[in-house]
């Protein structure tokens, strides 16, 4: 089987700590060229994912004239990831990018006008829907096991962990903190699950509150304030155009113990379920309240092909599969687009103190 030659555009930390090791494990795809504005990161990569033969750039347009490319994938800061996934488009590349889409609504919209116009695959990285408690609870709900969900809940808190390395705390290279940087993880979740991205309102309040404290107390060292241009927390209340409901909530520092990060609670007619202790549906059965707590490490979820296999691995197969034999994204570009337009909006309510209204 010939392999997909691919070019990776950002060699910082998400693209070592997720992209590159599942790559290397998938085996389908070549990586034939490294791009990063730092040289020393790009040559680092190829030494260790790459080949003799892989090109080095600093300059994205100059990888993106290399006719060999198939594809690449955009894992630099959330600023550059909507004109540099175009740019590949327009250049006959197909796009994974890395998550959030774009740093603007603005911005997301043109990457999806531009993957229609040129035919391109362009899919987002939302890891977190291949998880094996993912997998099961969409399928729950896709079969009406939950009945009409017309609440839920979007979580991503952590109480006293904010990255302190690369761009993270920077508004003007990521467009916001926690929000738009682990929250946009669990809003994508729950709107994959609802299956619903009409949108009627969102009203939201935006955060900055401990990021000046001296006592810190954060799992990756002190940060520093004077960086800190970001929210420290954000909350939004999101009204759906059925009716439905969704609370999303997302913090690097809250002085909470209710921690959790990529979970999803859903409020059904017919059932419940939430990832809080593992995945868990509640229901009334008999006439009786009933919890049930699916056995996921049964079933093959978690492998494939006898090889123990993470979210990150299934998601690189499933980009491999779409570009190689034409099967359907698990990420389309139109729902991560709603994902921004979403998280946008909370920003905005957080600044102005109005509810946004969608058309």
């Amino acid at each position: 089987m010939e392999k997909v030659k691919i070019g990776i555009i950002g060699c910082g930390g998400i693209a070592n700590g997720k992209h590159l090791p599942a790559i290397k494990k998938n085996g389908n795809f070549e990586i034939v060229a490294f791009c990063d504005l730092v040289k020393e990161k790009a040559e680092k990569a190829k030494e260790e994912y790459g080949t003799e033969s892989s090109r080095i750039f600093t300059d994205y347009k100059e990888l993106l004239k290399e006719k060999d490319i198939t594809a690449v994938y955009v894992l630099t800061p959330n600023k550059s990831h909507a004109f540099i996934s175009i740019d590949a488009m327009e250049a006959d590349k197909h796009v994974m990018c890395e998550k959030p889409m774009a740093k603007t609504y603005a911005d997301a919209r043109k990457m999806v006008e531009t993957a229609k116009k040129t035919g391109k695959i362009l899919t987002i990285g939302y890891q977190n829907r291949y998880r094996g408690d993912s997998t099961y609870l969409k399928r729950a709900c896709e079969n009406d096991d939950l009945g009409e969900i017309y609440y839920a809940r979007a979580h991503a808190v952590r109480r006293r962990a904010v990255p302190t390395w690369g761009v993270f705390l920077n508004e003007e290279e990521q467009g916001g903190g926690p929000l738009i940087d682990i929250g946009t993880h669990a809003l994508d979740l729950t709107l994959w699950m609802m299956n619903n991205y009409e949108v009627e309102s969102v009203t939201g309040s935006v955060y900055r509150k401990l990021a000046d404290q001296k006592e810190q107390g954060n799992a990756w060292g002190d940060w520093d304030p004077e960086i800190f241009t970001v929210e420290d927390s954000a909350f939004g209340f999101i009204k759906m155009k059925n009716g439905a409901t969704i609370h999303l909530e997302a913090s690097w520092a809250l002085n909470t113990l209710e921690v959790d990060e990529a979970k999803v609670s859903l409020c059904g007619t017919k059932a419940g379920a939430d990832m809080k202790d593992g995945l868990r549906i509640n229901r009334v059965q008999y006439n009786k309240q009933c919890v049930e707590k699916p056995d996921l490490a049964s079933g093959g979820v978690a492998f494939y092909d006898g090889v123990s296999e993470k979210d990150s691995d299934i998601e690189q197969r499933t980009f491999y599969n779409a570009i190689t034999k034409g099967e359907a994204l698990v990420v389309k570009p139109e729902q991560a687009l709603v994902v921004t337009q979403v998280l946008e909006a909370i920003y905005e309510a957080g600044r102005t103190g109005k509810t946004v209204y969608f058309d």
